[in-house]
């Protein structure tokens, strides 16, 4: 099983988030082409784990814990957009970054690898995800339009309260793309995540 940790956005931001995919992505040229995550999946990534094995899951779980008894709440908002390299599509993240980073930091040394090096944290709630250019011709679809569109995104601040480890899982033959129109209640991604514990920020 792949784990990592995350910040989840409460339902108001993801109805400011969803209403800005609605009105000002989707009806972009090439947006049909997109692979738009799921609404239910939206989430601001700390740290990324990989595969984890069974046995280690407690031992995980009771560091993320003492990380999340350290760790008080802050606030944060959803701004701008961004292009992660060509593929990918996501918000930026404003608000307290060194808190944000710390915990990032924290959570990341939870479950540390002597062989593991992680990147620079660059936060992010990734949107869509552009299909790569094929050999029959077909092109990326460019995300600098995209990204302009999301220049409008000015959510409203929540106070982060709460980290969560989540799992991720691969569904075969799901559909890509938007179905009906509303990137926000689009066929997900192959992708799926559900939240495998939580825990308060009471630090």
């Amino acid at each position: 099983m792949r784990f990592f940790t995350a910040i989840l956005p409460p339902p108001a931001v993801a109805d400011e988030v969803a209403a800005v995919v609605r009105d000002r992505l989707t009806p972009l040229p090439g947006a049909d082409r997109l692979r738009w995550t799921a609404r239910d999946g939206w989430h601001v990534t700390l740290a990324y784990y990989g595969e984890v094995p069974r046995e280690r899951l407690a031992e995980v779980r009771e560091r993320l814990a003492a990380v999340a008894r350290a760790a008080g709440p802050f606030a944060l908002r959803l701004a701008g957009g961004e292009s992660l390299g060509e593929h990918a599509l996501g918000t930026g993240v404003a608000g307290d970054r060194a808190a944000l980073t710390a915990l990032a930091a924290a959570t990341a040394d939870a479950y540390a690898h002597t062989d593991r090096r992680y990147p620079t944290y660059r936060p992010h709630l990734t949107l869509a995800l552009a299909p790569r250019a094929t050999a029959d011709g077909d092109e990326r679809v460019a995300l600098a339009p995209y990204v302009a569109a999301l220049r409008a995104l000015a959510g409203s601040p929540w106070d982060v309260a709460e980290l969560a480890l989540m799992r991720t899982a691969d569904e075969p033959g799901v559909a890509s793309g938007v179905a009906s129109g509303d990137a926000a209640d689009a066929a997900p991604s192959a992708r799926r995540y559900t939240t495998a514990a939580s825990w308060p920020l009471t630090g």
